[in-house]
C-alpha cells in the first residue's frame, strides 16, 4: 500500500520526489511591483522546503506584464526576474524538495488598474474591473503570441533551475476562460468543440516541450467544474484524454474538497476517484482540497491520486509534510492567530491577505 511519506518518481523525466506531498500554488501578494521575488516570498517557500514538502510550487506567475491578476504577484516574463528565480530554485533544491513554477495569464481577471490596458479573453466577457467593464476578444495573432510567451516563461524557469512548471488552467483564469463554453463563444479554430476550446492549452504544452529539455517536468492544473465559465465535469474528463495524448507529466485536479462528490455530475464517488478511473494511471495525478491529516492524505491516495496537494494546511504548518510518517497526525485547523502565522514564515502582507478567507485568521 502506497503511503503519503513514500517517495515518487515522474515516469517521463525521472525527477525523484522524496514523498507524496505537494505545496500547492497560493496567492499571497508578497512579490515586488516589477514581478521580482521579495525576501518574504522566498522565505515563505523555503520554510516549506525545509518542512519536508516533496514538491514546492510558487504562486501563480504571469507570463506577460498585462496578464497580472493581483497586487504583489510574481512574474516570469522578464530576465530581470531571473536572479530571484534562480536563488529560489537553487535553495529549494538545496533543501531536498522539487521546485515547480506555476505559470498563467489572468485574462478577464487582469484588472486595468494594474496592467494599464483593457483585459483580454477568449471572447468579449464582462469583468468586475470598473475601468473597462468588459474584455476585448484576443485576435488569432495575439493568441499565437501568448502561446510563445508561455513557452518563453517556461524556458526562463528552466534556465533559473526549476524542475518544471505547472500550467494554470484552473480557477477561472485565461486558459480556463478558453475551456469554458460560457466564456469562449468563438467561431474560429479556438472555439466551439472541446478540441477547439482546448487548443490554446494544448498548443502551450506543445510549445513548452519544444522550448525546454526532456528532463523538464510539465503539468497542468484544472478545475473539474467551474460552472460560472461553463466548465463541466464531462468536458474536464474528456480533456484528460487530450492531456494524456499531449505527453504531460502530471494533471493536478483542484477539487476544493476531496471528500465530497462533484456538485453537477451524476456520480456519488469523490472527484479524484472519478478522474483516476478515467486516466487509468497513464499520467500521475495530483489532487488537492481540504486535506489536513495523514489519514486524509492516505484516503486521497487510495482514491487514486499519486500525490496530494495542500494549501491551507501548508499555510498553517510549515512542517506539515514532515509529519506524514505519523498515521495519527491531525494538526490544528483554523482559526490561527496572527502570531502563529508569522511564526510559520508568513509576512504581515500574507497574513492580511488570509483575512479574506472567512475564519482563517483569529
Amino acid at each position: 500500500m502506497t503511503r503519503p511519506d513514500d517517495s515518487f518518481s515522474f515516469p517521463r523525466t525521472g525527477i525523484e520526489v522524496r514523498n507524496r506531498s505537494v505545496l500547492a500554488a497560493m496567492t499571497n501578494q508578497q512579490s515586488n511591483p516589477d514581478g521580482t521575488l521579495s525576501e518574504q516570498e522566498i522565505e515563505w517557500l523555503l520554510r516549506r522546503a525545509e518542512g519536508s514538502f516533496g514538491i514546492v510550487t510558487t504562486a501563480a506567475s504571469h507570463v506577460v506584464p498585462e496578464g497580472q491578476g493581483w497586487d504583489g504577484e510574481m512574474g516570469v516574463w522578464g530576465d530581470h526576474q531571473l536572479p530571484g528565480l534562480t536563488r529560489l530554485a537553487t535553495e529549494i533544491r538545496d533543501r531536498g524538495a522539487v521546485s515547480l513554477a506555476q505559470i498563467f495569464h489572468g485574462g478577464m481577471r487582469s484588472p486595468q488598474r494594474l496592467t494599464g490596458v483593457q483585459p483580454v479573453s477568449s471572447s468579449v466577457n464582462p469583468t468586475s474591473d470598473s475601468d473597462s467593464g468588459e474584455t476585448r476578444e484576443l485576435t488569432e495573432t495575439e493568441i499565437e503570441s501568448l502561446i510563445g510567451s508561455f513557452a518563453a516563461a517556461a524556458a526562463r524557469c528552466e534556465k533559473a533551475g526549476f524542475d518544471g512548471v505547472e500550467i494554470h488552467g484552473a480557477h477561472g483564469y485565461l486558459i480556463c476562460q478558453f475551456l469554458g463554453i460560457e466564456t469562449n463563444r468563438r467561431k474560429d479554430r479556438w472555439g466551439g468543440s472541446l478540441e477547439n476550446r482546448a487548443r490554446f492549452l494544448l498548443e502551450i504544452i506543445s510549445r513548452i516541450k519544444e522550448s525546454t529539455s526532456e528532463k523538464f517536468t510539465i503539468g497542468v492544473r484544472i478545475s473539474p467544474e467551474y460552472r460560472k465559465l461553463g466548465v463541466t465535469m464531462e468536458d474536464s474528463l474528456s480533456l484528460t484524454t487530450l492531456l494524456v495524448e499531449a505527453g504531460l507529466d502530471f494533471i493536478h485536479i483542484s477539487c476544493w474538497d476531496c471528500f465530497v462528490p462533484p456538485a453537477h455530475f451524476d456520480d456519488p464517488r469523490p472527484i479524484t476517484e472519478i478522474f483516476a478511473e478515467k486516466i487509468s494511471r497513464k499520467v500521475p495525478i495530483i489532487s488537492a482540497g481540504a486535506i489536513w491529516s495523514t489519514k486524509q492524505a492516505l484516503e486521497v491516495i487510495e482514491q487514486g491520486a499519486d500525490l496530494v496537494g495542500v494549501a491551507r494546511s501548508g499555510i498553517g504548518h510549515a512542517n506539515w509534510a514532515s509529519n506524514l510518517n505519523d498515521p495519527e497526525y491531525n494538526p490544528q485547523r483554523p482559526p490561527f492567530t496572527e502570531e502563529h502565522l508569522l511564526s510559520q514564515g508568513l509576512s504581515p502582507i500574507f497574513v492580511n491577505y488570509m483575512r479574506n478567507w472567512p475564519g482563517f485568521v483569529e
